[in-house]
């Protein structure tokens, strides 16, 4: 089994954080991909996330078959995009990671969870069958 692919949106992930993200998945790490989700905000967002997601050079059968946690764009409009876009390139939600902040001086940040958001919709759209159901 292929490990996991991460795609980082942020700030290059430490040794430690890497490590965190290892035993919160129990599966090693076999690439990370940062990038720089800079936008122009007098271009299209739309745009600039398909060429964003573009230069990773995945076949569509990588995108949907290989492992990947997803460190988000902190930006709202932009991390909304980029779930749109790669719903549609994976046919479902990825696993994202929280990160939150130590106590230490200088700030560090360390890996808080894993979050499977197709469970989370998955588990939202029970809910609402049986609501409708009932």
């Amino acid at each position: 089994m292929p490990g996991l692919w991460i795609l980082n949106f942020s700030h290059p992930l430490t040794p430690e954080q890497k490590k965190q993200i290892r035993a919160l998945t129990g599966q090693r790490i076999s690439k990370v991909i940062d990038l720089k989700c800079q936008f122009d905000p007098q271009q299209p967002f739309v745009d600039q996330m398909r060429a964003l997601l573009d230069q990773i050079e995945l076949t569509y059968e990588q995108w949907q078959t290989l492992p990947i946690v997803v460190n988000p764009p902190s930006f709202a409009p932009i991390a909304c995009l980029f779930l749109a876009e790669l719903h549609g390139r994976v046919g479902h939600f990825p696993a994202i990671m929280r990160l939150r902040p130590t106590s230490d001086v200088p700030p560090q940040f360390e890996v808080a969870e894993i979050i499977n958001l197709q469970q989370v919709r998955d588990q939202a759209r029970e809910r609402r069958m049986k609501e409708t159901a009932s």
